[in-house]
């Protein structure tokens, strides 16, 4: 599992790649860190090249959603493919955040 920040357009951006797996959750859970300071910037969270996505994968966007809504951010979902976009139906997380 491989991610990259950057900020465009006063936008926070992690790009994701990859398998985000229970044994990938707690390095990638550390790389989102960053994200947290977002107060003034809304965040992107690409997922064009995200492959597959467990529970504690998912606990991760919700974490970040809350201290994101809790700063007046917004969290902005792009690229999922269709099983994981699925998956996001399922259990509601498309009524959560603005996915593209």
């Amino acid at each position: 599992m491989k991610t990259t920040f950057k900020e465009e357009n006063n936008n926070f951006v992690m790009v994701f790649e990859g398998r985000l797996d229970t044994p990938s959750s707690a390095q990638v859970g550390r790389d989102m860190r960053v994200l947290y300071d977002c107060e003034g910037h809304d965040i992107i969270l690409d997922c064009n090249a995200l492959e597959y996505i467990t529970s504690s994968g998912m606990r991760l966007f919700l974490e970040l959603l809350k201290v994101a809504k809790g700063k007046g951010s917004k969290v902005t979902i792009i690229g999922l493919n269709n099983d994981i976009r699925d998956v996001f139906d399922e259990v509601g997380f498309t009524n959560l955040f603005d996915i593209r």
